[in-house]
């Protein structure tokens, strides 16, 4: 098959499965460990970052069709506090890439009305990288059709801990009461406030694990893990995440509708 029958193949199946959307029943906040492209570039025999440009090309499918489909919210899992330790020349290959991606994308944002939100340990950034990440967060800040909130240096138990420190600090300042500590003020503290949780957490490449993302936002959150990697989950693969969300019944705790009392 050449390559322009693969691309009408797939065109007809994005049509086929979009048929099958319910478009008043889409999950608001999706949120996307994208996991998988180290494995896809030593398949094919590439420098594992190649992996990850091709992992960009996915990211944008990913976001092109939350656009059409007004999913206002996505989160996105691209350098965790563990990726600290990965060797030096890959870091700094990233972080370039994380550069690149943002000048490239940085009008693109304001023009579509997208605002990007990073979140996580900020500070731990190489200054190049951290302050382009400051400058499009300013420049999107008053965006208001999408959130793309970006975890960078991001941690869920960090970043539990740094809402437990704050709080400990405003007790022992005197400002809080212990008592007064409740989940909304606690969420107050965290690097998402003001997102709601996701409602739906894909994983790509076939584990099926957390890997320490969204810990406290994730409690109610549907979980969809896929085998396939990064690099290839595009338009297809994420209405397919969908459809299956819409399978879902989502009960918050809460015995089933269709249980009788």
């Amino acid at each position: 098959m050449d390559e322009l029958q693969t691309i009408e193949t797939r065109h007809v199946a994005e049509e086929e499965l979009r048929s099958q959307l319910d478009l008043t029943s889409l999950p608001q906040h999706v949120a996307i460990i994208m996991d998988g492209n180290g494995r896809w570039a030593a398949q094919r025999g590439l420098p594992r970052i190649a992996g990850h440009k091709e992992g960009l090309a996915a990211l944008q499918d990913v976001l092109e069709i939350g656009h059409e489909l007004n999913i206002p919210y996505l989160t996105i899992y691209a350098f965790s506090q563990e990726n600290w330790n990965r060797p030096e020349s890959e870091i700094r290959l990233l972080m370039g890439l994380l550069e690149r991606y943002l000048t490239q994308e940085r009008q693109r944002f304001q023009d579509r009305n997208i605002r990007f939100l990073p979140i996580g340990r900020l500070e731990q950034l190489p200054t190049p990288a951290r302050e382009l990440v400051f400058d499009v967060a300013e420049e999107t800040r008053h965006c208001t059709r999408q959130t793309l909130a970006v975890a960078l240096s991001y941690g869920g138990r960090a970043e539990i801990i740094d809402a437990a420190q704050q709080l400990a600090l405003e007790v022992q300042m005197g400002s809080l009461l212990p008592e007064q500590i409740n989940e909304t003020l606690f969420e107050q503290h965290l690097t998402t406030w003001g997102l709601p949780d996701p409602d739906l957490l894909i994983r790509t490449s076939g584990e099926a694990r957390i890997s320490n993302f969204l810990l406290w936002q994730i409690a109610y959150t549907e979980l969809y893990f896929t085998r396939t990697l990064w690099p290839d989950f595009r338009r297809c693969e994420t209405l397919l995440a969908l459809l299956d969300y819409q399978k879902r019944e989502r009960r918050f705790g809460r015995v089933s509708q269709s249980v009788a009392p």
